[in-house]
């Protein structure tokens, strides 16, 4: 059955918020309703909002919460871009909303933060999973940093921002395009190219360490045809932390959200009922 035919009836998209962290802004999506709750991180260049067809298929069964990440989307930028800052962010996004714990999922960047999360802070993570993420995040394993430095600052049009990025040896510009707004002087991104090149550079290195210190039910999606996870490195993060599960999606990109949204929603939500326990389980109680 495809996600469009489970999804409910009038499902909504997630409501749009923001919280002040210590003076800096962190915008986030919010499905809301009784339900338990998946902290949903995305990559570097994202936002939140690419999870809004999952949060929409989930719909009565899970609340979805999905930050734009500190130098993303609507969110200020930080004064450093460790993923430990990452990390802090998620913490006290729960903090603010009163969620003692959650299950967290993360695409690519957003899945070193989850499984860092998970490792620091294992009483707030429930159940872990990773989307086509490596815990080798360097060469020759992978490129760990795409330079952005030379990308246009504003453009004429947003189809003109999108064709100078391109001329960058970008394939296809359609994921940046989803931070593109129109500023006064002309269509432009909303993160900072020196933001992330630090955030990139400081998620570079081997991040199996944080892979290995948690125990939480985990589900870790790969591409096939992933540039950032080989399979080799897979079976070698499955054999190395217990309670993890592997599923490749086929004919699939590093983008496996939106190459086949149907089967990501299945594979998530198919995880998260059975690692949670859906039937007759009640939400997690909210932090006093």
């Amino acid at each position: 059955m495809s996600a469009a035919r489970d999804q409910p009836a009038g499902a909504a998209a997630p409501a749009e918020h923001s919280l002040d962290l210590d003076g800096r802004r962190l915008a986030y999506l919010d499905s809301g309703g009784p339900h338990p709750v998946l902290l949903a991180l995305h990559g570097h260049f994202g936002r939140g909002r690419l999870f809004t067809p999952l949060a929409r298929v989930l719909a009565g069964r899970y609340r979805v919460i999905a930050p734009d990440q500190r130098g993303h989307g609507r969110s200020d930028s930080a004064s450093d871009f460790t993923p430990e800052g990452y990390a802090d962010d998620a913490v006290a996004l729960l903090d603010a909303l009163g969620i003692g714990s959650a299950a967290v999922l993360g695409h690519s960047m957003g899945g070193a933060v989850a499984y860092l999360l998970a490792a620091r802070a294992p009483q707030r993570v429930r159940a872990l999973v990773v989307s086509d993420m490596t815990v080798l995040n360097r060469e020759p394993e992978t490129r760990p940093v795409l330079d952005c430095t030379g990308w246009p600052r504003r453009a004429p049009s947003r189809a003109a921002l999108g064709a100078a990025i391109e001329a960058h040896g970008i394939p296809d510009a359609g994921y940046f395009l989803d931070s593109a707004v129109a500023f006064p002087d002309g269509w432009g991104l909303l993160f900072d190219a020196d933001d992330m090149m630090a955030s990139q550079h400081a998620f570079a290195g081997d991040l199996s360490a944080h892979w290995r210190a948690s125990r939480q039910p985990a589900l870790l999606l790969r591409a096939e045809h992933s540039f950032l996870l080989s399979e080799t490195v897979a079976q070698r993060m499955v054999r190395e932390r217990p309670h993890t599960e592997l599923v490749t999606f086929h004919g699939c990109g590093h983008w496996l959200h939106e190459d086949d949204p149907d089967g990501f929603a299945r594979a998530v939500g198919d995880f998260l009922d059975r690692s949670l326990g859906r039937e007759g389980a009640d939400p997690e109680p909210a932090v006093p």
